[in-house]
């Protein structure tokens, strides 16, 4: 068995207009948020092996807010095959981390991750910003997932609820 950990970077900030989409940091509100979740994941015993992240800003720094309070060695990478990746491109991702790794955490955005979430667990859920969903997958291997795959066992976690 093996668990994905699906988050959307947290809020970003719109204030510098003329900044590439890829560049926008986070706001006040997405910090705040981010912390919750890494605290969230802390007090659930969740914190992955592996955090995958797109390389836009704002997904490198919820990153970096989830490694500040992690206590175990976690493996980063920061990809742009990420950004703005649609399911099957995120799923050719995970399928690169070896099978040795039980737990991933994949970081992103919509509509890709929450497309990935539906075709998952089969129910249409929304992911809003920093939101996490857990993902119990039946493979012994990471290669062995695809969009055909159905979780055996998931739960979403938004900050507002945290």
């Amino acid at each position: 068995m093996k668990t994905i950990l699906l988050m959307r970077h947290a809020k970003s900030s719109w204030k510098n207009q003329k900044l590439p989409d890829k560049d926008r940091p986070l706001n006040k509100r997405g910090e705040k948020d981010a912390l919750k979740m890494s605290e969230l994941l802390l007090e659930k015993e969740l914190y992955p092996q592996v955090i995958l992240t797109s390389t836009a800003l704002r997904s490198r720094l919820t990153a970096s807010a989830i490694l500040d309070q992690c206590c175990q060695e976690v493996t980063i990478r920061a990809l742009d095959a990420l950004y703005m990746a649609e399911p099957p491109a995120i799923l050719d991702v995970i399928k690169t981390i070896d099978a040795q790794v039980d737990r991933v955490m994949v970081i992103g955005h919509n509509p890709g991750l929450e497309s990935l979430l539906q075709r998952l667990t089969r129910e249409v859920e929304s992911l809003p910003t920093a939101s996490i969903a857990f993902l119990e997958i039946p493979v012994d291997r990471w290669e062995d997932v695809s969009l055909d795959t159905t979780v055996e066992e998931w739960d979403k976690w938004k900050p507002k609820n945290a």
